[in-house]
């Protein structure tokens, strides 16, 4: 056997038990996740909503919206927050050092007025300039934080320290909240009784192609794109399939950074935001289960399946790549930051399974496809390529790929239904058919250079201009969504 042919042998070998392991995963992952919705979808059935909303029990949530240019809807954005059902809630607007009128427009939509208000530096920001209150009774729950620039996280702690309720929720200002969603993320904190509740993950679902009037969601439709109806289709895997499966296992290390709920002590005990990472969402979950592991204290961190929050979704490769690449470096610095906690037994299911999962199956993952495609194209133009065993082990693995990704299309269809006509089924089946091709090696090349900038000491969200929901906005920067 010459070389070459023993190379190949060895890294197909190689190749294929990775393979096998990930898609073990990944089948797993489904059978928890169908286990799991089918608990949730039971117990939902005899919870009455309604009582949680006008009950003065219900727990103190405090919405915290940073904002950063968003002049062209930020008046339409705070309006649909302020109209959420929720009785004991606070709204916090941070405005973190834009330089569009963004500030002005609040002030003269709400009848804005500054205020003395005590604020007491938990955990430490950039300087406040002013805080302001409505003269209007009618916007008694809107607090507008004006500071220095400091981004995402900064405003985040920010809105820590000014907030006065037990609870946080976080989110993008531009995101459209259902009406029913702080009722259905305060649930948990109200249902568990043996340990502590300190974070709480909601569904994003992409609303490119819904009809949006006022600042609500008035019809669903499926994205006519092909790039946003990936993004559709992949959260129905990330947040229907992924999570709901971690959430079983008490081992769910990530919360989008769009919509997530969280126990205000625990945050500042852990410190808040952190300023060093990008994926500050993520690195933010990670400490607090952290910090809950090492002082022995009984907790969760639940997941709600619920269509909750609705984002437009990147609709061009150009920002899709930004974002992707930017999610793999806050993947990176966050194992990293807490890499401790890796096969360490002393946090338990996180330590052994969660992190050595997140580096092998989600970190490493695109190097090693793409590592083992260049290498097989190497071996292929020395004539040391075993054709027939490659041809194979791609097929089974494209195939399982669509298969997975149409069982995340039946668990949609038989849990909330929210595209319900049967061409837009059809529509997602063919994107299925069509996204190993056209999508994922996008997707497999940002994580490269998202691994590729980090080496670069590259920081940053990068210009993740949007289009907006209705075709006449124009484009504006924001807050990349997670």
């Amino acid at each position: 056997m010459s070389i070459t042919s023993l190379i190949s042998n060895v890294l197909a070998f190689g190749f294929w038990l990775y393979s096998i392991a990930l898609l073990s995963s990944y089948l797993l992952v489904g059978i928890f996740a169908m286990l799991e919705m089918r608990k949730h979808m039971r117990s939902s059935s005899f919870t009455d909503y309604s009582i949680l909303a006008s009950s003065s029990h219900a727990p103190g949530i405090s919405i915290l919206a940073p904002a950063y240019n968003e002049a062209a809807t930020i008046v339409e954005n705070v309006r649909s927050l302020l109209s959420i059902h929720y009785r004991n809630l606070e709204l916090i607007v941070i405005n973190d050092g834009s330089k569009d009128d963004s500030l002005q427009k609040l002030i003269d939509h709400y009848q804005l007025r500054r205020t003395d208000l005590f604020v007491q530096p938990r955990i430490a920001t950039k300087q406040i300039r002013g805080i302001y209150r409505s003269t209007n009774s009618v916007f008694h729950k809107l607090i507008v934080v004006d500071k220095e620039n400091g981004g995402k996280a900064d405003a985040l702690n920010v809105g820590v320290n000014v907030s006065s309720q037990p609870y946080i929720v976080c989110i993008d200002v531009d995101c459209i909240i259902e009406q029913d969603a702080l009722l259905k993320m305060a649930r948990p904190f109200l249902d568990s009784r043996d340990a502590r509740v300190i974070a709480s993950g909601g569904v994003v679902r992409i609303a490119n192609g819904c009809e949006i009037r006022n600042g609500r969601l008035v019809k669903v439709h499926l994205p006519d794109a092909f790039l946003p109806r990936a993004q559709t289709l992949e959260y129905f895997r990330a947040f229907l399939l992924g999570r709901m499966a971690w959430s079983r296992l008490d081992a769910l290390l990530l919360i989008s950074g769009a919509f997530g709920a969280f126990d205000k002590e625990i945050v500042i005990a852990c410190g808040g935001y952190n300023h060093a990472t990008v994926g500050e969402d993520m690195e933010l979950v990670v400490r607090m289960r952290r910090y809950m592991e090492e002082h022995r204290l009984p907790y969760k961190v639940t997941y709600i399946p619920d269509p909750l929050c609705w984002t437009e979704a990147p609709a061009s490769y150009k920002i899709l790549g930004r974002q992707r690449n930017r999610w793999t470096r806050g993947t990176i610095e966050t194992l990293g930051i807490h890499r401790k906690m890796l096969f360490n037994p002393r946090y338990g299911r996180l330590g052994l399974l969660s992190f050595p999962y997140w580096l092998l199956f989600e970190l490493l993952a695109p190097i090693i496809e793409c590592v083992g495609l260049t290498v097989s194209l190497a071996l292929a133009v020395c004539g040391g390529l075993n054709l027939p065993l490659f041809l194979a082990l791609l097929g089974f693995i494209l195939s399982f790929g669509i298969l997975f990704s149409i069982l995340a299309i039946l668990t949609e269809v038989l849990t909330f239904n929210q595209y319900n006509g049967s061409r837009d089924i059809l529509r997602l089946t063919l994107t299925a058919v069509l996204e190993p091709f056209l999508f994922h090696p996008f997707i497999v090349w940002s994580a490269i250079r998202g691994n590729i900038d980090l080496l670069r000491k590259k920081k940053g969200w990068g210009d993740m201009s949007r289009q907006g929901f209705a075709a006449n906005k124009p484009n504006k920067p924001n807050y990349a969504k997670n």
